[in-house]
């Protein structure tokens, strides 16, 4: 079956970017003019995704505008012949079918990913997290459909981490069946570098199955604390195949202020209208 939807998940409090996202959601920083969240919808729409639903929390009303048409600001630019920026903001509202759906309470992105079933109903569907940016050739998530149309069964994104730092990450174990491509046949949440050989990193980008959803909803009642994706894929394994693939692409965590900060830099130097003042300027402080 066609992968047609995609959840974006977007409810976090993004407390380690205190105090910029206190009155306004992480997902909205922008690198240079775009915001983050619109290269997770770019990259599903160039995946062919059709349908985006996002899991939104309280104070995250920009991000509906923000996908929103706005007719004030498009008169006001076609008035004045701004027609480059014009064409800039409708297209926003344009790139797919948007839906939106509220986690009441922080209880992990399991229970985010499962606000969205009567949405997604038996279908398979895309998953992406607002901190994780990939840029590559191939949209990440493309990556991982072209995976799960061969197998049919749920895929996971990964990237390698140095050893030492294992424990900062889920980390997967299992059998290398192709170039990239891993059949998963362990979970271990945060281990000990000793604890494991594995420096395979999950990231926030999934194609899930129905079955992830049906351990979702048997799960909720009884995982104490948060419901992770984690906790699902643990009993899905128990019954059919789970595949890891390890992402081609630059990978940056937009939920470390580091990680931003170096996602800026890059996003800047590759942007058409000032990447070459940037690069000027950092030879200049370097």
């Amino acid at each position: 079956m066609k992968i047609r939807k995609a959840i974006i998940t977007v409810a976090g409090f993004g407390t380690r970017f205190l105090p910029v996202t206190k009155a306004q959601p992480k997902a909205m920083l922008p690198l240079v003019d775009k915001p983050i969240v619109q290269y997770l919808v770019e990259e599903a729409v160039q995946a062919g995704i059709e349908q985006i639903i996002f899991v939104t929390g309280k104070g995250k009303r920009a991000i509906e505008d923000h996908f929103d048409s706005h007719f004030e600001l498009e008169y006001l630019l076609e008035q004045k012949g701004k027609e480059e920026a014009l064409a800039q903001v409708r297209g926003i509202s344009d790139m797919a079918e948007f839906f939106f759906v509220r986690q009441s309470y922080a209880r992990g992105n399991g229970d985010a990913v499962l606000a969205t079933r009567s949405f997604i109903g038996d279908e398979p569907c895309a998953v992406l997290f607002e901190d994780d940016i990939v840029d590559s050739e191939v949209p990440g998530i493309q990556q991982l459909i072209d995976i799960y149309n061969k197998y049919q069964d749920p895929v996971i994104a990964l990237t390698q981490v140095p050893h030492a730092e294992v424990s900062k990450y889920g980390i997967v174990e299992g059998v290398q069946i192709g170039d990239r491509l891993l059949e998963i046949n362990k979970f271990v949440e945060k281990p000990n570098p000793e604890d494991t050989t594995s420096n395979l990193a999950v990231i926030g980008k999934y194609i899930i199955t129905p079955e992830v959803f049906d351990q979702l909803e048997l799960l909720k009642n009884s995982v104490k604390g948060e419901l992770g994706l984690d906790n699902a894929f643990i009993e899905v394994l128990k019954t059919k195949p789970l595949y890891g693939y390890e992402l081609e692409g630059k990978r940056y965590d937009c939920g470390d202020k580091f990680g931003y900060i170096q996602a800026m830099i890059d996003f800047s130097l590759k942007h058409p209208e000032i990447g070459d003042k940037v690069r000027k300027h950092l030879d200049h402080i370097l």
